[in-house]
């Protein structure tokens, strides 16, 4: 009876975990679902410049600046309750999104989405500590959620262009309510409710000034690539920066921050948050500018182009789920080094695509960078965390997570908008966009040539620019990883995991012995901090957990 009974609570915690990972692949996915079809984008609602670049990264922005926020919520009011809410809500924004008559309404349920979107992940995570009471069982339900995520992100746009060449553009988001209707259904029935004790109060006035800061800052940005400068813009860009500074300043004085600022002290974290944003940011940026390069300018298909990413979305794909091996054999630093060096030759392989062709050379960047970008998404969070002490973990995992999110949305936002300048300055100055300007009727070819040549320069810039960050973020993370500056190194946590499994030594462990700290913080043995959660902490989305 007693091995019955186990059997079918085991059977119940697998099968929570597909439920559960409906919702992570869909908010992964829609990181990147609209990148190829943004030209049918373009010639079914006419969005201009800044409107296209918001419809690509509201959404990232929105669960990057809301993912902490969110995280403390669900541990006061509970992490099932708000998962259910969220799922819901995305499902809304998705079936709204799709049917969208205008760019204004599009990017608003694309906010909607992020808002939703961001109340999953947390959530996501903290639901599996109640499903998995085994340590070993629930590492492996974290490591195929941490796959499932980086997958996400990588099929995006391979799943998109298979709709696109049967469906218009608005199936790629419609997508989304089979998959929520079946985890609103089933949910209730598998997942268990979690709450944390001793939550702090939410700070609001944190929250807002995050957000229209952020917002104030990227709004300036876009006018300002799409149109050039102007009083307004400069108004609002340093209106922005100032409610960001007050933000930063105000973290520092409350009792419970949205963001503990003094952990940047430490070198080994700081360089793990920059490589938590710049990987996606440079990723989410030219898998968009190649996506429009292959269609507008060398004139393939959408079905066509979606399938030259997968080979790109394969190997990151792969490199993700096989990162905690490499990490075992060449060590965390070792890992992340070489997810720098590999990023930045992927990005440097685009320089020789043209006008006439560049298929081989696109094809052969994505996939030596999907290398990169698959250990990066996996070793993060695990190094972030290595890197601070215990009662600091929640915090440092929070912003890991966030990094990501945002490294997603102000990639396009930022990179996005250095390419839209150099379309504006060197293009035919008939449409900002490349899109815009092939729509206009009458063009004879040398204007579109013209066009076509000043986006191909500018993804070569955008390409050389993302390139050399990753070269010297590579460079940087050599001598800080290498110069005995990491607060935990490699040999010394396998040492330590290996004496103390249950991680009493107080420093951070991957594997089993992470998701037993996590068992114990729950009950508040360990006193760890709590932002978002403290099983964000020890179960990060992007931890190495095998």
């Amino acid at each position: 009876m007693n091995r019955l009974q186990t059997t079918s609570t085991e059977l119940r915690a697998w099968l929570g975990l597909l439920v559960v990972l409906g919702p992570v692949l869909l908010v992964a996915m829609d990181g990147s679902v609209l990148f190829l079809a943004m030209p049918a984008v373009t010639a079914a609602l006419a969005p201009t410049a800044d409107q296209s670049l918001w419809i690509l990264d509201s959404y990232g922005f929105a669960v990057g600046s809301l993912l902490i926020a969110f995280g403390t919520i669900g541990d006061r009011y509970g992490r099932k309750r708000l998962l259910l809410i969220g799922t819901a809500l995305f499902g809304l924004g998705s079936v709204g999104a799709a049917f969208a008559p205008s760019p204004e309404l599009l990017i608003a349920f694309r906010v909607l989405m992020g808002v939703a979107g961001a109340t999953l992940l947390p959530s996501a995570l903290a639901v599996l500590g109640t499903l998995f009471t085994d340590p070993r069982r629930r590492a492996q339900a974290i490591g195929i959620f941490a796959a499932t995520f980086a997958a996400g992100f990588a099929i995006g746009p391979v799943v998109a262009g298979q709709l696109l060449s049967r469906f218009w553009w608005g199936s790629v988001l419609l997508i989304n309510a089979p998959v929520v209707l079946l985890f609103l259904v089933f949910a209730p029935i598998l997942l268990g409710e979690v709450r944390a004790e001793g939550v702090g109060r939410i700070d609001a006035a944190s929250v807002l000034t995050s957000a229209a800061g952020l917002l104030a800052v990227m709004y300036a940005v876009k006018h300002t690539a799409a149109a050039g400068f102007s009083v307004a813009s400069v108004v609002i860009g340093l209106g922005g920066v100032a409610l960001l500074g007050w933000f930063g300043r105000r973290q520092g004085r409350i009792e419970n921050p949205l963001i503990d600022f003094g952990l940047f002290r430490n070198r080994v974290f700081a360089v793990a948050i920059v490589t938590g944003f710049l990987p996606l940011a440079a990723w989410s940026a030219t898998a968009y500018l190649a996506g429009t390069y292959l269609q507008s300018v060398l004139g393939l298909s959408v079905s066509d182009a979606a399938l030259l990413a997968v080979p790109g979305a394969l190997v990151l794909t792969v490199a993700a789920v096989v990162t905690p091996a490499i990490v075992t054999r060449i060590g965390r630093s070792a890992a992340l080094i070489t997810a720098h060096f590999s990023i930045a030759i992927g990005l440097f392989l685009l320089l020789p695509t043209g006008q006439d062709g560049g298929i081989g050379w696109y094809v052969a960047a994505t996939a030596v960078a999907g290398i990169g970008y698959g250990i990066s998404f996996s070793v993060v969070a695990d190094i972030a965390v290595a890197a601070v002490p215990p009662a600091r973990a929640g915090s440092a995992a929070a912003l890991a997570e966030t990094g990501n999110e945002l490294g997603n949305a102000l990639g396009i936002a930022l990179f996005g908008s250095l390419a839209a300048v150099l379309f504006r300055l060197n293009g035919p100055d008939l449409a900002p966009t490349l899109g815009e300007t092939l729509s206009l009727p009458g063009l004879v070819p040398s204007v579109l040539e013209d066009a076509r040549a000043a986006f191909v320069d500018g993804l070569h810039v955008v390409a050389l620019v993302a390139g050399a960050l990753h070269a010297i973020l590579g460079v940087i993370a050599l001598r800080v990883l290498r110069d005995g500056a990491v607060a935990v190194s490699d040999s010394a946590d396998a040492e330590r995991e290996r004496r103390s499994p249950r991680g009493d030594e107080g420093a951070f462990v991957s594997g089993s012995a992470g998701v037993e700290r996590e068992r114990r913080s729950s009950r508040g043995e360990d006193g760890a901090f709590v932002s978002g959660s403290v099983r964000v902490a020890e179960t990060a989305p992007f931890s190495t957990p095998w």
